[in-house]
């Protein structure tokens, strides 16, 4: 039987070896979504609220258990595990309020009064959803992150998957979801839980499966993406995998040049740089030895920590030894210990800096001309690095901009308000990025209505969709009309007299 296996983050001891689910447990679990998802779909949405609040309430209750437990197995640390968890608790309550406000749904009846064939329309759900959550968010993009909710809120079953580098913490999230929903009265089948590589897998070609959220690499991204479409019935998989986010400088905000390397460098190195918002690539204008400024702005930082796995800690000091390979020059720290003992065999750059899957920081300068279509220094370096360009005009700053591949996020720091290269930008990095920033940091997504987090190829599968805000719920559904159908044959949301109390557009108006 394989096994999933528990580390400790900061020394890389093994902590525990968990049984991962087996064919016959996968299928129980599928059968039971498919069993749930009639009941599921057609619960009025202030009941699926209260089965949100439910795990809501569960969560904060079980907060102390959780947190030690991912604590030991991200070494993310408590305050920011203990904020992690209160985050998750308010997404759940955030989209049981979307879900009862009822917009999403897109309630529209045209010939009530006889001029038209009576139609009416309205977004239903999917069916089960599989979920393959994030390693740096074991809470707020996990087993009951973001794409659980907006897929429950929706009206879909959830079958989600335990990531493999918090195990532990996992499967005391799908014991806390799994009595929390009960105890709410949801449908035997509303929730469940596998683990190991197979079941995910699993999950995506089972048949019954209607479509996929992820939150990780583009390698496995794409692998849940093909699956999918090799399908005998292809299902969507929406995928957010992150890429390069770039940073704007103009020509007046390089004389507060000291002030942007502060926060930049707070950015790039939050959460040991393990965001997918990350701000990977700060463009500078020429002649400000902007890379030395931003290392030294990291020394006076000083940010240490650990990353999730051993496997990405290893992938960052490759990714590091490919960035000087394409150019790059390290500019901070300057050099490296030797790996210690407690380093394996696969340590790579900076594994000596401490034990465990500690990392250390860095900058690196590349020239102007290197970043092109497929170089290896406009590719994602997961980890706490940015690379830091400086460019000799506008000219040169569009064709790189233009190089870069879709991202979820681009910010402008310009030199404040008038500032004339500001809205030029702003329309660049809207045709390359789901989000624009002037003046702030990616690295903060606010949950709330109109929030988009997404973006074009390669950052996700599906650059309509967004994974955090109210509009995340439409991924979980489709359109369907019915026309010239009895009352008593309507869906409730649909019918005279509106029982739901929803939002509709009437002939045309809204009501």
């Amino acid at each position: 039987m394989s096994v999933d296996t528990s580390f400790e983050a900061r020394t890389g001891t093994l902590l525990a070896e968990l049984p991962t689910t087996s064919e016959a447990e996968l299928r129980a679990h599928v059968a039971a979504a498919a069993a749930a998802a009639p009941g599921v779909g057609a619960a009025r949405p202030g009941v699926r609220r209260e089965w949100l609040t439910a795990l809501a309430d569960a969560l904060e209750a079980a907060s102390d258990e959780l947190v030690a437990a991912a604590d030991r197995e991200t070494g993310l640390g408590e305050p920011r595990l203990t904020g992690e968890v209160a985050r998750c608790a308010g997404q759940l309550r955030f989209y049981g309020d979307v879900a009862v406000e009822g917009s999403w749904l897109g309630v529209t009846i045209d010939g009530s009064r006889g001029a038209t064939p009576d139609l009416r329309r309205m977004q239903v759900p999917l069916g089960p959803v599989a979920v393959l959550g994030a390693s740096n968010f074991p809470f707020a993009f996990g087993l009951l992150g973001h794409d659980v909710a907006s897929a429950l809120a929706a009206g879909c079953p959830v079958l989600g998957k335990i990531h493999p580098a918090h195990p532990a913490t996992g499967r005391l999230l799908a014991a806390v979801a799994g009595e929390a929903l009960t105890a709410a009265g949801a449908p035997v089948g509303t929730f469940g839980a596998v683990s190991g590589f197979e079941a995910g897998l699993g999950l995506v070609r089972a048949d019954t499966v209607a479509a996929v959220g992820f939150t990780g690499s583009q390698r496995g991204g794409l692998a849940l993406w093909r699956a999918a479409q090799e399908r005998s019935v292809p299902i969507p998989v929406y995928a957010e995998m992150g890429t390069v986010n770039p940073v704007v400088v103009t020509t007046a905000g390089a004389r507060r040049l000291d002030e942007i390397a502060e926060g930049f460098v707070a950015s790039f190195t939050l959460g040991m740089g393990q965001f997918c918002t990350k701000p990977g690539l700060l463009l500078v204008p020429r002649g400000h030895r902007a890379a030395d400024r931003v290392a030294q702005a990291l020394r006076t930082a000083a940010p240490a920590g650990w990353l999730l796995t051993e496997a990405i800690a290893a992938a960052y000091g490759r990714g590091l030894e490919d960035l000087v390979a394409a150019g790059g020059r390290l500019v901070g720290p300057e050099a490296a210990p030797e790996p210690g003992p407690e380093a394996g065999p696969e340590a790579g750059w900076g594994a000596g800096w401490g034990a465990g899957w500690h990392a250390a920081p860095a900058v690196v300068e590349a020239p102007a001309t290197g970043l092109v279509a497929d170089s290896p220094l406009i590719e994602e370096c997961f980890g706490p690095v940015a690379l830091v360009v400086e460019y000799a005009g506008t000219a040169e700053r569009d064709r790189i901009l233009a190089a870069l591949p879709g991202a979820l996020a681009g910010a402008v720091h310009g030199g404040g308000p008038g500032d004339p290269e500001v809205p030029d930008l702003v329309r660049a990095l809207a045709g390359r990025v789901g989000r624009v920033l002037v003046g702030d940091w990616p690295t903060g997504v606010a949950l709330t209505w109109s929030q988009q987090h997404g973006g074009p190829w390669p950052a996700t599968t599906a650059p309509s969709a967004t994974s955090v805000g109210a509009a995340a719920l439409a991924r979980f559904t489709r359109p369907v009309a019915w026309q010239s159908v009895p009352a008593e044959a309507l869906p409730e949301p649909l019918r005279d007299g509106n029982p739901w109390g929803l939002p509709r557009r009437v002939d045309g108006e809204l009501a």
